[in-house]
């Protein structure tokens, strides 16, 4: 497929993407994870441009990037660059698939890689169920191979069994990377008849060897097994009770004109009312309800296809996770007994069309991605639409999925921290604990029977909210290059800005209701929270119907007040807008319901903080900014206890004093926006703020020396440890921020290079610039595991890249230097893809209080007039023995580390309960002194009070 853009723009990058029939499926039984290993191997250096992160390189250089993935049936690659440099790039890609190297060294390096990746997927509860999952097929179906691999599968088992890694790998490349069963789309300014030109002359030399490619469509039924029908108690890594109920039916992708998945998976995931997410949240047994199937190709191969119902439970729905079942079984029963209904798929079918229709420009990168692997699916003519529309209405296919939705078939995983010490089988890579049972006589009687039909479950209603007018309005509705303010007083501003480049019928609404009330201490951060929870749970059911007719929204809880979001076509949005406010002001909960939420927002808390990064952030945070709250002092707030009276008082509070500052883009006049902000201030009749709203943090000023911050991870068993080395600069103007962005784009491929391919320390590793409340710095990242590397090491290493990384900076060549400079101009000249993109940008700088609007023009001027010289001394600076420096390490579990002891009076299991107690474990050192030194947060507190604040400022003007 060649696809000519016909955007406007001159500097929207050029892409291009490539799927290969080929996947884990056919993975030897003796080399687990060879194709998702050779993935990674090809694009190791090429026999004609032998560099091995040559290609890494050459698009850091020009402003792209590249990514792959290995899924059951498929692998694909793909790559974006400027449009100039298209074609090179082309040809120096074609040859990962023409004669890659793969020569030996790498192979024994890039396993590593391989390795990392897989111990960081370890943690995740997604991934460990997939997992699970799998090994219950049949012993000869490949869905129970390990797909990953690891290091085991790839180094230490091939090497006892005396078998040639590399050798394997070349014979799996030459007898599957065929051009007979790969599929090409490429994407440009170029003309069509100029792209297919390239593609002949760089792809034609891509070997064809005439081999079947890899058929797996005989090995039907994989999990028609006496384990699959069964109930499995499954520990998670996470603070969660779920209850996922799966059914493996015949292939589905046959049947992608109907789609009845997708028309099963609509009526199921409803939250409208008689749906049953809407009962279950009255009865407060669950928070969330996902149905259906994901289309990758764990949930959808030759083989089968997955439907599956997954329902976050709170505490109470754990212990009545059989009448969860039950309700989802009368549901489906209902729908069997109704049949598929023509209403609701035609509904459906126009929702789906007229997104379709007025869909917006996805990016070019993605878009390739999609249609090259719709080219593996799909006959020509839908290459484009396959897997977006719904052709047509046939009941009888409908009906043939939807009566295999039975309990006599299902699979039932459930998920419970309470499961702990009671689960006495392992999966066998990633050692997830789980026990199978029998689903109880009782309950697999009343489900084999007369399921009678639950009074308060039904069909959903017409919706209300479909779009029916999609004129472009022209009436006041003046161009401008920026928004402009069309509103301010006291209480509130508005930003305005028509959509004078996409056309669309759609627009995006954002308001930010500033309080003061909300940093006032750790216990009005976590009432916040709860409050947003709340709202967000007595909006899912009369926002629904808007949210299935594609109109989008999203409320969040900022750091200084409440933003509420709404996009979609502009006909009905108002109408979405006006519901949430109108919930917002008559806000109100009933005891169970806050129950519920508080305990959820405790897991929440908790499944953030055992995630390395995560709680890496807010250790290096709580010691930057002054009177940060830390999150393990929120999770405290809510161990100690809330009540509804308290939610009740701050949130009387919270809507007391508000400013509402505001942003409308898209298919709107400036006087129907107007009336957004007017719906606001009427409705909620609040007064102004008393003190000027938000403040930023204030940052401190770390000394000219190193410092050293060590926290123990929380997760027991978690062998990722990060290492976060800061420099800071401090608060300074958008010139140094555009000097630093220029910095960590000549810095990215070098450090991928030295810390990834030549050191193996990790599978994730990277450069940023840091802008902490309008101070700046930049950091180096490193994703490690205890198992292999300690943190001290691995900080050598980034201190080590830094050094011979200045070296190379101080013998950088002019070219080099302009060539970067022109590349990043490029990207930030780029026009934008869609109206979200424009959007997004804009509302950062209303966010945040800034307003600079033209700030990328001015990032453009400011980086034509930088020099060499400019960015050598200021890294030299910067990294020299003045530096301000402040490694942060989250350090993993080594192999032979016990766990860590319950804090006094709590179970030993890890529980949430248990996390204050590993506050101890927060650490705050000089570099010469060890990991036994402990301190707890308030000692840190105490560390950072003493220093120098920066004052306060605007960010970045």
């Amino acid at each position: 497929i060649l696809t000519s853009m016909e955007a406007k723009e001159q500097n929207a990058p050029s892409a291009a993407a490539l799927c290969i029939a080929v996947g884990s499926f056919s993975d030897p039984d003796d080399l687990p994870g060879l194709a998702h290993f050779l993935e990674h191997m090809v694009f190791m250096g090429s026999v004609k441009y032998p560099s091995e992160n040559g290609f890494d390189a050459f698009l850091k250089k020009h402003g792209g990037s590249d990514n792959a993935s290995t899924d059951c049936e498929r692998t694909i690659f793909q790559f974006d660059v400027q449009r100039k440099h298209f074609k090179e790039a082309l040809d120096r890609w074609a040859q990962f698939f023409i004669c890659p190297l793969m020569i030996k060294d790498a192979i024994e390096r890039e396993v590593e890689a391989v390795d990392s990746e897989y111990q960081l997927a370890k943690p995740s509860d997604s991934h460990r169920k997939e997992m699970l999952f799998g090994s219950l097929a049949k012993p000869n179906h490949p869905m129970s191979k390990f797909c990953w691999g690891n290091a085991q599968t790839l180094k230490t088992e091939p090497k006892n069994k005396k078998i040639n890694v590399y050798e394997r790998l070349r014979e799996f490349w030459k007898r599957h990377y065929s051009a007979h069963y790969m599929t090409l789309a490429v994407q440009s300014k170029e003309k069509l008849d100029t792209l297919e030109q390239w593609v002949r002359e760089i792809f034609s030399e891509v070997p064809n060897n005439g081999l079947p490619k890899p058929d797996f469509s005989d090995l039907l039924d994989p999990f028609d097994t006496p384990v699959f029908n069964k109930l499995y108690r499954v520990v998670p890594v996470r603070k969660v009770h779920a209850l996922t109920i799966t059914w493996a039916l015949p292939p589905q992708e046959k049947h992608y004109r109907v789609k009845p998945l997708h028309y099963i998976a609509w009526l199921i995931g409803h939250e409208g009312a008689g749906s049953i997410l809407s009962l279950l949240r009255k009865k407060c047994w669950a928070v969330a309800l996902f149905g259906g199937n994901s289309e990758t190709g764990f949930d959808q191969n030759s083989t089968y296809s997955i439907f599956s119902i997954s329902i976050t439970l709170t505490d109470e729905g754990f212990h009545n996770f059989y009448q969860v079942a039950h309700l989802v079984f009368q549901y489906l029963r209902m729908l069997q007994t109704l049949g598929p209904q023509q209403r609701i798929y035609e509904e459906i079918q126009k929702i789906e069309e007229n997104e379709f229709h007025y869909q917006e420009q996805t990016d070019p990168i993605e878009y390739v991605e999609d249609v090259c692997e719709n080219m593996q699916l799909f006959p020509k003519e839908d290459f484009l639409t396959g897997d977006q529309l719904m052709f047509e209405f046939k009941p009888e296919v409908i009906s043939a999925a939807l009566n295999l939705l039975i309990p006599d078939k299902a699979n039932l995983l459930l998920l419970s921290p309470e499961h702990e010490g009671k689960c006495p089988l392992k999966e066998k890579w990633f050692g997830t604990q789980y026990s199978v049972e029998d689903v109880e006589p009782e309950w697999q009687q009343r489900w084999t029977g007369a399921l009678d039909p639950h009074l308060q479950l039904r069909l959903p209603e017409e919706n209300q909210f479909i779009a029916t007018d999609f004129s472009l309005k022209t009436a006041d509705c003046p161009d401008t290059d920026y928004p402009v303010r069309i509103s301010s007083s006291d209480r509130g501003c508005l930003w305005y800005k028509k959509d004078n480049k996409f056309k669309i019928p759609k627009a995006y609404v954002r308001f930010h209701l500033i309080s003061p009330e909300i940093q006032k201490s750790s216990k009005n951060l976590v009432l916040f929270d709860l409050f947003v929870n709340i709202l967000v749970h007595n909006v899912a059911e009369p926002a629904y119907e808007a949210d299935v007719a594609q109109l989008e929204y999203k409320l969040v809880a900022g750091e200084y007040g409440l933003v509420i979001k709404v996009k979609g076509f502009n006909h009905k949005l108002p109408l979405l807008f006006n519901l949430i406010v109108d919930h917002l002001a008559d806000f109100s909960t009933a005891p169970d319901v806050f129950a519920m939420f508080a305990e959820q927002l405790k897991k929440t808390y908790f499944n953030i903080l055992i995630k390395p990064e995560k709680l890496g952030k807010d250790v290096r945070l709580l010691v930057l900014e002054h009177a940060r709250w830390s999150m393990i002092q929120k999770y405290q707030a809510v161990v100690d206890g809330l009540s509804v009276d308290e939610l009740m008082e701050f949130v009387n509070s919270f809507k007391r004093e508000l400013f509402a500052e505001g942003l409308v883009q898209g298919n709107f006049t400036s006087m129907e926006s107007v009336q957004f902000l007017q719906y606001v201030t009427d409705k909620l009749q609040f007064q102004k703020l008393s003190v000027e709203v938000p403040v930023l943090f204030r940052v401190v000023e770390l000394p000219q020396k190193h410092h050293l911050c060590k926290v123990k991870s929380l997760n027991k068993g978690d062998a990722n440890s990060e290492v976060t080395v800061y420099y800071q600069s401090g608060p300074k103007n958008l010139r140094e921020h555009t000097l630093m962005e220029l910095l960590v784009m000549h810095m990215e491929e070098p450090c991928f290079d030295f810390l990834r391919t030549k050191e193996t320390l990790g599978y994730h590793v990277y450069p940023t610039c840091r802008n902490t409340s309008g101070v700046l710095g930049f950091s180096v990242t490193v994703e490690t595991q205890a198992t292999k590397f300690n943190t001290e090491l691995v900080e050598l290493k980034i201190e080590e890249f830094l050094q011979s990384f200045g070296e190379k900076m101080s013998s950088l060549s002019d070219e080099a230097f302009r060539s970067q400079v022109t590349a990043l101009v490029k990207l930030k000249g780029c026009e934008d893809t869609h109206l979200g993109e424009e959007v997004d940008r804009n509302w950062t700088e209303v966010l945040t209080q800034q307003y600079i609007f033209n700030r990328l023009s001015r990032e453009i001027d400011a980086l034509k007039l930088m020099t060499k010289a400019e960015l050598v001394s200021w890294f030299m600076v910067h990294r020299g023995e003045t530096s301000r420096k402040l490694s942060v390490h989250v350090v993993g579990f080594g192999p032979e580390e016990n766990d860590p002891p319950a804090a006094e009076g709590e179970d030993g299991g890890g529980s949430s309960a248990s996390l204050y107690g590993e506050v101890s474990r927060l650490t705050f050192l000089s570099p010469s002194q060890t990991l036994t030194t402990a301190t707890a947060i308030m000692d840190i507190r105490a560390f950072t009070s003493a220093l120098n604040l920066y004052p306060y400022h605007k960010i970045l003007k």
